[in-house]
């Protein structure tokens, strides 16, 4: 009976010690509001229009109402988490200008901050991390790990931009990961 009932505790407990991990695991996931995996460098002109008598319009790549630099940019990977509770985790790697006498390394003194869309049309309401930023290493690198100020209540079109602390342009995006 004693022998039993040791084997039936320690059955217990190790199946308890196995089912802990999943059942954070699964509160994580829930604690998330969208992710992001990879990074689009902006690119300033969205479209040039030529029309019939010859007349040229040049479009400006505006995303949700936030404007593009004057240079291009590229970006060589992001990574984005931002909880439920406005928490907001963004990891860039090689945050470079991608033209001009520059090419290949951002500006001295460039820092960014990320801001999250979540309206698919305006009025948009921009959740932003500190506005003063993170300063972007000589190689683009740059970790944000901040709160969105307002916080998001849901974010059913989601767009994350990575923009500058000096005018607010956007200099990359990040791809939703809907996984």
């Amino acid at each position: 009976m004693k022998k039993s009932l040791f084997l039936s505790i320690v059955a217990i407990l190790i199946g308890g010690f196995f089912a802990l991990p999943v059942k954070a695991d699964d509160r994580r996931h829930q604690d998330t509001l969208v992710k992001f995996k990879g990074g689009i460098g902006v690119i300033p002109i969205s479209n040039v229009v030529v029309a019939a008598d010859g007349t040229i319009t040049v479009n400006r790549n505006t995303v949700r109402g936030v404007n593009s630099p004057g240079q291009i940019w590229r970006i060589k990977d992001l990574d984005a988490k931002i909880k439920t509770n406005g928490d907001i985790k963004v990891e860039g790697k090689g945050l470079v200008l991608a033209g001009g006498n520059g090419i290949g390394r951002p500006p001295a003194g460039t820092s960014v901050f990320a801001t999250l869309i979540c309206e698919a049309a305006a009025p948009f309401i921009e959740h932003s991390t500190t506005l003063t930023g993170v300063p972007l290493a000589p190689d683009g690198d740059f970790k944000i790990d901040d709160v969105l100020v307002p916080m998001p209540d849901d974010c059913a079109s989601p767009v994350l931009l990575i923009r500058s602390a000096n005018g607010g342009n956007w200099f990359a995006a990040g791809i939703p990961d809907l996984d």
